[in-house]
């Protein structure tokens, strides 16, 4: 009897607001993971793999949090503050403690799966603490679907604002700090709503909690600060933009004599030797092409590509499809990729569509195209192996004229050789009649291409003549030279890249880990 005033001081608090810090919990619980398949999918790619690792060590620490949670037997409301402000500390702090560690990759995983992990245990202490402190006040069936209905809920908010809200407004390390306030508004909120409760000093815990607060209130002040921090030293040279998109990370950087775009930490071009790939990739095309009016660009959204098709005056319209506006609008928020691409994205006969390449083939009912030059990242996720799957090339052919040519970037065939033929032989199996070839690119190395037309074609002798200007690298000598592969690069044994399989992924992981032009 003699805990019956103690009991009777909780009835009367606002158990209901109890239920508010489950949804909280939820919600800043299932963010913490999001945010981890996040970055390791950034750094290590493969976002499915990085993902079904992330969840099931988030999902077994969880089950070690519940099963530590036994081991607590008295004063449970100030042991379930101390794991409030401790999530608020470990997941308030794990974006920018992931982003310092980009540059050591030896040490980037074990940070990551052990952050992951402390902060799965932590949050599954949390539940079976505040249930068993609701004990009393409730029928357990009642209590048991209140709770359950309430940390479901705070997951379906959380997976909603996260791709929504938090990462295109917010960024990653911002989020993480933020939602790390919360945690700890919840633990310092927590100290009065379980105050009659509360063994000990509740100045103490409060304490602590202005502390926490205060310390992710100064690393939300310095969040770009602690980002750039990270980034100057995953990045040889100076970052003079970034941004972080809700597709990917770009960061733009810059030397003496060039600047450098980078995606996810991957390198993408470099505008002292672009021309060389950009040049490989059209004109063979529209050599083989040279009366093409109507061209499709699918990726390209730096306008490098689209660049070299303007040159053409028999080029009408030019359709661009890429997934990312932050790509498309990437010329205008920094002006020197406008002046490379020489504002190739404002002229008249180009319509840019932010869309997903195969969702926009699926619906597309346009007029058909003379030309497609296919510029997409290597495929080092499957959302992007997707798009070299024989799905994604028959779909191609059903909005393209009996005479197209294609013209599409296929990676290194030096180090991801069997990525490279991979590529060759899913759109043959497609139905094209596909011609490799390569060039020397300084800043990728020896990097791989492919024409491909319905039917067999002779290969381009010489450039077109009707483009407004020649081209800096490309001459009819070293055009003929590009079709010849050298023993090092032959054909080998491949799968065909199919949606139910998409092994073009595994090769490329397997071929390049995380290096390469992704």
């Amino acid at each position: 009897m003699a805990d019956r005033p103690v009991r009777d001081s909780l009835n009367r608090a606002p158990v209901a607001l109890l239920y508010l810090n489950v949804l909280i919990i939820a919600t800043c619980g299932l963010i913490y993971e999001l945010l981890a398949g996040t970055l390791a999918s950034y750094v290590l790619g493969d976002s499915v793999t990085q993902f079904s690792f992330i969840i099931g060590v988030y999902l077994s620490a969880l089950g070690v949090g519940a099963w530590l949670s036994s081991f607590i037997r008295s004063n449970l409301a100030r042991k379930f503050i101390e794991v409030e402000l401790g999530v608020a500390l470990l997941g308030g702090t794990s974006a920018p403690l992931l982003f310092l560690s980009f540059a050591q990759l030896s040490w980037f995983q074990p940070i990551l799966y052990g952050i992951v992990f402390g902060i799965g245990v932590l949050v599954g202490l949390e539940l079976p603490l505040l249930m068993r402190i609701l004990k009393d006040h409730l029928d357990f069936g009642d209590l048991v679907s209140r709770v359950l209905t309430f940390d479901y809920i705070g997951a379906l908010v959380a997976s909603l604002m996260f791709p929504i809200f938090l990462v295109p407004r917010l960024g990653l390390v911002r989020t993480s700090l933020v939602f790390g306030l919360l945690n700890a508004a919840v633990g310092l909120w927590g100290t009065q709503l379980l105050r009659p409760i509360l063994q000990g000093s509740v100045r103490g815990l409060q304490i602590r909690a202005v502390i926490v607060i205060v310390l992710l209130t100064v690393g939300l002040i310095k969040a770009d600060r602690l980002t750039s921090l990270a980034e100057d030293r995953l990045f040889n040279n100076p970052i003079v933009y970034s941004t972080t998109s809700p597709y990917q990370r770009i960061v733009v950087t810059r030397d003496d004599r060039s600047f450098q775009l980078y995606l996810n930490g991957n390198l993408q071009f470099n505008s002292f030797d672009e021309y060389r790939y950009h040049e490989a990739l059209v004109h063979p095309a529209l050599a083989v092409a040279p009366q093409a009016s109507n061209v499709l660009i699918l990726g390209g959204g730096d306008g490098l590509a689209l660049r070299e098709v303007l040159k053409y005056p028999t080029v009408h319209s030019v359709t661009l499809v890429d997934i990312d506006p932050a790509m498309t609008n990437l010329s205008r928020e920094f002006p020197p990729l406008a002046e490379l691409n020489q504002h190739a994205l404002d002229d008249s006969r180009v319509r840019v569509v932010n869309d997903d390449a195969m969702i926009w083939l699926e619906s597309f009912t346009g007029s058909r195209f003379d030309a497609v030059i296919i510029d997409f990242p290597d495929p080092n996720t499957f959302a992007l192996g997707k798009l070299y799957t024989t799905r994604f090339f028959r779909l191609l052919l059903q909005h393209v004229s009996d005479d197209v040519v294609v013209s599409i970037q296929c990676t290194t065939p030096l180090v991801a050789r069997r990525s490279y033929w991979c590529i060759i032989r899913t759109m043959e199996a497609a139905g094209f009649t596909v011609r490799p070839y390569h060039t020397a690119v300084p800043s990728f190395g020896d990097w791989g291409f492919a024409l491909a037309r319905r039917r067999p074609f002779e290969l381009p002798l010489q450039l077109g003549t009707g483009a407004n200007s020649s081209p800096r690298y490309l001459t009819n000598e070293l055009l003929a030279t590009m079709f010849v592969m050298p023993r090092d690069l032959d054909p080998i044994d491949v799968e065909i890249n199919r949606l139910d399989n998409q092994s073009l992924v595994r090769y490329y992981e397997s071929d390049l880990g995380i290096n390469g032009r992704q």
